[in-house]
């Protein structure tokens, strides 16, 4: 068994906390917002672009995953539950996107580039903030485990001194086979399809990971998260089997095998 290495309060300076769940959050929108600027340039956007996505995708993610967070609570809602910890991911995934839409708009941006490029900052991102989970003991911890790297949270948030699947780690190391499996993907498959092949694999760990952890069943016996998951699994299948169909079209029409299809643009049209 690894000792307890939990450590929810980094620093204090003048009386005032430094947590680690809140570093590692902030750390991770760092290093997504410098990833995301440098796969931007490349595909010809600008960097400040990547940076506002990152900015107002992480601040209106924190709403969503707070705002999910009390709806999971709502029969026990008490002032506790407000605090600065409790955020739910997928809550987060559904703000975060939704703030993304916006600003895309905004600055007139690829929709299908931008999911490309925001599969791999937003992997590690996630992996990033696992950490962050961990070392606060947050309660997202597994079962009850023998294992020999099974550790216990005694001082952590939510406190357990009975060895556990530390799961935010095995998260954190998932996010980056998955991390480097997109990257390799990259050099065959367009953005749109990269992005499916994130929601594919993350949705795929979570749904695994849930297995070890100790929420309870929602409905068929799967937990919540992971009937999120399987939305994401399918939602990303899907994504990548139109992308390769679009594909398939472009390379028959360029062979001259299949005719080619005239778009007619709207304001051609009397």
């Amino acid at each position: 068994m690894i000792g307890d290495l939990v450590r929810p309060v980094l620093f204090s300076i003048f009386g005032l906390d430094f947590s680690s769940y809140g570093a590692s959050k902030a750390i991770a929108a760092l290093v997504a917002a410098y990833l995301l600027g440098r796969a931007f340039e490349r595909v010809g956007l600008r960097r400040d672009s990547a940076h506002a996505l990152v900015l107002w995708a992480t601040v209106w993610g924190f709403v969503g995953a707070k705002i999910y967070y009390l709806l999971e609570h709502i029969d026990t809602l008490s002032l506790h539950h407000f605090g600065g910890m409790g955020f739910t991911w997928y809550g987060g995934l559904i703000g975060g996107i939704i703030s993304a839409l916006v600003v895309i708009r905004r600055h007139h941006l690829p929709l299908g580039v931008v999911a490309g490029a925001a599969a791999i900052p937003l992997t590690l991102a996630y992996g990033i903030g696992r950490i962050g989970c961990l070392l606060s003991g947050d309660g997202t911890y597994g079962k009850p485990s023998s294992l020999p790297w099974a550790m216990t949270f005694s001082s952590g948030v939510v406190p357990t001194t009975v060895p556990v699947h530390p799961t935010p780690l095995y998260e954190t190391a998932a996010s980056l086979v998955i991390a480097g499996v997109l990257w390799a993907l990259a050099r065959r498959w367009n953005p749109p399809a990269i992005f499916g092949a994130y929601l594919v694999l993350s949705g795929i760990s979570r749904f695994l990971v849930e297995m070890l952890r100790i929420n309870e069943p929602a409905l068929f016996g799967l937990t919540q998260p992971q009937l999120w998951a399987i939305v994401s699994i399918a939602a990303g299948a899907v994504l990548i089997a139109r992308s390769n169909r679009i594909i398939g079209i472009r390379a028959r029409t360029m062979s001259g095998t299949e005719p080619a299809v005239v778009e007619v643009s709207s304001h051609s049209v009397a």
